[in-house]
């Protein structure tokens, strides 16, 4: 048992992932940047991105642990390592990964002075708490826990394999205020989820007639919703299931509707806010969808041995079959094929910034603001706020800044960020403009560069686009 917890907290360790984008929010001149506030100010006339290339995010973290806490070079014995994290771990600590590859996007301002975009990207999102009861069952064994209620309830996941399809709009509604919308289109490949679980394992002294403990599952009630995974059952060889899996990327699979809603506000020549909320919406998961349900109460006292004289060739009794048939009896675990609606985990970001300096405009230097044309200060420094709903409550994070536009072609951002991974996660992102070609890089917990294992968490971004300015 305890290779195996080991084998996992490895594997959860090694692919965990976070969501948020504190570098390129409010990074005007990458395209992207719509896709974390629609209602972002827009710089150019018209963009598109290279086909798999224009958006490729990935990250890692882990909140409470890191690869190097377990399997770094230590005096301590691994297995000691792995006792203390265990105990030291909360319940509500947290691994989860989140990929997108975008596919196609594009944007062109219409004649109205609306800036359309739109595009195709697909996306995979985990996340699961850490289950510390039963972690310690596991480990420790139950000798040591008569009377104490390991709770089942501490089973929390959820998982999802989607395309996103979407189509927004931006537009000045003044000279201070730019405000957008984008409406999604979810495609589902693949998805569970095992939430709000409950009930408890018990260990306590026993009668002594059959057993010295008696084991007890009280008021158990666990289930595992899922779609597009009991249908691969049966499908041999992992080309044609990734095959079958591609072809609920368009349309095949459980379809979803989302919004996006952004705005942008000049409160005067230096300070600027902006807010944005994400993925107002859910998937309605009909198609292959199979719910597993466990729930019961059970006591075992023990297996009773009885040494019947045997006949020639004669089986002793199946006395592991019968107490698997009576668990079952007890404990059933039924299979439902009914439907159910899984909400998308909505997204708030906000931030607020002041800039200085000198203006910088498209190839020259002036003395205006900014209020639509596509001139702004060159430096700022300024706050971000992330949040996202989990199912044990929102997560958060908090980010302060500086900007810097050096040329009408190069800009950067650094930014410190605090959230539940760690509090010092220093990021920065490069922007250039070679004449209508358009590169951006972003990264974060650059601080840990030097040993990537002892991050809790790490972040990349990088893209190509065209992109086509205001003349």
């Amino acid at each position: 048992m305890r290779n195996i917890l080991t084998l996992i907290l490895a594997l959860w360790l090694s692919m965990s992932i976070a969501q948020n984008k504190q570098v390129l929010y409010g990074l005007e001149e990458v395209p992207q940047s719509l896709l974390l506030n629609p209602g972002g100010r827009v710089e150019q006339k018209l963009h598109f991105g290279i086909p798999f290339l224009s958006q490729i995010h990935i990250n890692g973290g882990a909140s409470g642990v890191s690869v190097f806490d377990i399997f770094g070079a230590s005096e301590i014995d691994i297995n000691t390592r792995i006792r203390n994290k265990i105990f030291e771990l909360k319940n509500t600590d947290f691994f989860t990964a989140t990929q997108q590859l975008e596919i196609i996007n594009f944007g062109w301002r219409a004649k109205n002075d609306i800036y359309f975009s739109g595009g195709i990207y697909q996306e995979f999102d985990f996340i699961s708490y850490f289950p510390r009861d039963l972690a310690i069952l596991a480990w420790e064994g139950n000798r040591d826990y008569l009377d104490y209620a390991f709770d089942l309830g501490e089973i929390s996941t959820t998982g999802d394999l989607l395309t996103v399809y979407h189509f927004g709009a931006n537009k000045n509604i003044t000279n201070n205020l730019t405000v957008g919308i984008r409406a999604k289109l979810y495609s589902s490949m693949l998805s569970y989820r095992s939430t709000d679980n409950r009930g408890t394992f018990v260990t306590r002294l026993g009668d002594g007639d059959v057993n010295i403990y008696e084991h007890t599952v009280q008021d158990a009630n666990v289930k595992v919703e899922t779609s597009g995974i009991a249908s691969l059952e049966g499908i041999d060889g992992s080309a044609e299931v990734i095959s079958t899996v591609l072809k609920r990327a368009f349309f095949g699979g459980n379809i979803g509707v989302g919004v996006d809603i952004g705005a942008t506000y000049d409160i005067n020549d230096r300070w600027i806010a902006s807010a944005s909320v994400l993925d107002i919406g859910a998937i309605f998961h009909s198609k292959d969808a199979e719910t597993y349900q466990a729930s019961g109460t059970y006591t075992l006292n023990g297996i009773e041995l009885i040494f019947p004289p045997l006949s020639g060739g004669q089986a002793t009794l199946p006395y592991y079959d019968n107490l698997e048939d009576e668990i079952e009896q007890e404990i059933p675990i039924d299979t439902l094929n009914s439907a159910y609606t899984q909400l998308r985990p909505l997204k708030v970001n906000a931030g607020l910034k002041y800039s200085f300096g000198k203006t910088i405009g498209r190839g020259k230097e002036c003395d205006c603001r900014n209020m639509g044309g596509g001139v702004s200060r060159a430096q700022s420094l300024g706050a971000q706020f992330y949040s996202i709903i989990r199912p044990k409550g929102p997560q958060m994070a908090g980010t302060l800044f500086y900007y810097r536009r050096f040329t009408d072609f190069l800009a950067a951002k650094v930014t410190y960020t605090a959230d539940s991974f760690s509090y010092s996660n220093v990021g920065f992102g490069l922007v250039t403009d070679l004449g209508k070609f358009n590169f951006y890089i972003a990264a974060d917990n650059l601080l840990r560069y030097g040993n990537l294992a002892k991050a809790k968490s790490v972040s990349l971004q990088l893209g190509f686009n065209i992109k086509i300015d205001e003349e």
